[in-house]
């Protein structure tokens, strides 16, 4: 059930910003490669459940069956090492365990891949600008 509303919730957040709208002139259209930096990405994808501030009081927090994870203290509860890699895997396949987090995070490789029309290189893109920026939200 809650992996229904948090896809719901995906949808309507996807429709409201123009998901689902006519495409504008080709003067207004991005270049076929344009990635988004992670800073967009994180508060279109992420801050709903991570909270603006990645410490995961996102307004949807209330919905899921494990708080989403403080995501500043990445580095920290990884010996003072930001894990990259557990990162990118992460985003790429979910959580996997139930370590991560909840089960309900979305497998953002899969949704990216979708958005950018099943082009690799855009989708690597798109997680290595989410991993360099959770990077830098790192507490100190």
């Amino acid at each position: 059930m809650r992996k229904l509303i948090l896809f719901t919730a995906f949808l309507i957040f996807a429709a409201a910003n123009g998901a689902n709208a006519a495409p504008r002139p080709a003067q207004d259209q991005f270049p076929p490669d344009y990635v988004p930096s992670g800073k967009q990405m994180f508060k279109q994808y992420c801050a709903a459940c991570h909270g603006i501030n990645a410490k995961g009081q996102g307004p949807t927090r209330v919905a899921l069956k494990i708080p989403a994870a403080d995501l500043t203290t990445l580095a920290k509860r990884h010996r003072g090492d930001f894990p990259y890699d557990y990162v990118t895997n992460v985003l790429r396949f979910g959580p996997g365990v139930a370590a991560h987090g909840s089960s309900d995070m979305p497998t953002w490789d899969a949704i990216f891949h979708y958005m950018d029309n099943y082009n690799r290189a855009s989708v690597e893109k798109r997680i290595k600008n989410l991993a360099v920026y959770l990077y830098t939200l790192q507490e100190k």
